[in-house]
């Protein structure tokens, strides 16, 4: 059952998934950073929802930063509030870079190796071999 493979290659990250209406979610913290009084988390996210009428599955991934403590005098580490902004072309298919350009924006504060599309290529063969389509959302499913 194309839900168990899914499944199989969440466990592998390892990381946990929910299900809620049919809409599956799962995430992990890929880097985090422990200073004085200060704690940042890198954590990735990612959502799908299997419709067995369409025989299609629609996949939507994120990054999320957070923070919290006080910060210190290196610019640009604070851990209140802010705001990022990204430009990108969202086509019919996967986002190109999107993971990947946040992750190159994260990577000057973080340590991590973590391969996105690899893991959205697994789970799209899954489905694929299964004879579902796979349908990729920049924005998150609801």
């Amino acid at each position: 059952m194309l839900i168990d493979d899914i499944k199989a290659i969440i466990a592998a990250i390892p990381a946990r998934i929910e299900e809620r209406n049919n809409l599956y979610s799962f995430g992990f913290i890929v880097a985090e950073r422990k200073a004085f009084l200060s704690t940042r988390k890198l954590t990735y996210m990612a959502m799908f929802r299997l419709n067995e009428i369409e025989k299609e599955l629609q996949y939507s991934e994120m990054l999320k930063e957070t923070g919290s403590g006080l910060s210190s005098s290196e610019s640009g580490t604070s851990p209140g509030l802010g705001f990022k902004m990204e430009k990108y072309k969202a086509t019919t298919g996967a986002r190109k870079g999107g993971i990947t350009e946040q992750s190159m924006l994260f990577g000057k504060r973080y340590n991590y190796n973590f391969d996105y599309s690899k893991l959205r290529t697994q789970i799209e063969d899954a489905v694929k071999k299964a004879g579902y389509s796979f349908k990729y959302h920049v924005m998150p499913l609801t």
